[in-house]
């Protein structure tokens, strides 16, 4: 790393990122999903040494999302590549219900069949990324990240120097991962931080989703109130 490519000052990530992990109250079909479905599909930890045998069939390939919100994006990646193996991170009820609800029928939440290529992990992401193997993942997605925007909270956003590494000891050589945000503060932190790190190639973003990315409930909510996404494609050196 050359002298005018430092990595920000920034303490290091504290042991969890995020904050609550419920909002609303739940409803009674939600609480359902979480307490039967939810188990079914959780990525099982004792399998992270070896992530292809966490799925039902060999996946083609391993991906990787952080922070699923709503769930329509990691819904959409899944459908569109039923032979890649992809694990779904979010750690709030919610969100977790969201993607629950378009997975599993009412009233099946214990007994309706599971997706092979596709498994849920309700935890910290780093937990099961530093779990697994050097080099074992094909694509990582981060999709419009809480920015955490106060200085003193940049220790919590998830494009972290620390956090970088962690990513690039994951992710097989030319492994691509997706970042997008609308948030000036963090489009300036995501600059700064891969500008300063020796892992990925880091060209500037693009202004408008790229082919092959799927929309998102809050891309649909910053355009909507004027606010311009950025969509960075970083590839493993």
């Amino acid at each position: 790393m050359t002298d005018d490519a430092r990595a920000p000052d920034v303490k290091p990530p504290p042991e969890r990122l995020y904050g609550r992990q419920r909002g609303h109250p739940l409803r009674p079909r939600q609480e359902r999903l979480l307490e039967e479905a939810l188990p079914r599909l959780r990525f099982p930890l004792d399998k992270a040494a070896t992530p292809a045998a966490g799925f039902g069939k060999p996946p083609r390939q391993i991906w990787f999302e952080v922070g699923f919100g709503g769930g329509e994006h990691s819904y959409a990646q899944h459908t569109a590549h039923p032979d890649i193996g992809y694990i779904a991170s979010e750690v709030f009820d919610n969100g977790l219900c969201s993607l629950l609800t378009r997975l599993v029928p009412v009233g099946q939440e214990a007994t309706a069949p599971i997706p092979d290529m596709l498994r849920l992990w309700d935890d910290d992401a780093r937990i099961l990324l530093k779990a697994m193997p050097e080099a074992s993942l094909d694509r990582l997605f981060l999709m419009f990240p809480d920015p955490w925007p106060k200085a003193r909270h940049a220790k919590r956003r998830f494009v972290h120097p620390q956090n970088v590494e962690l990513v690039a000891r994951v992710l097989k050589p030319g492994a691509v991962w997706r970042v997008a945000s609308d948030d000036p503060t963090y489009q300036a932190w995501v600059e700064e931080v891969m500008a300063a790190q020796p892992y990925f190639e880091a060209p500037p973003p693009a202004t408008e989703r790229p082919e092959g990315w799927f929309p998102t409930r809050y891309e649909a909510k910053a355009i909507a109130a004027g606010r311009q996404p950025l969509y960075w494609t970083f590839t493993r050196r």
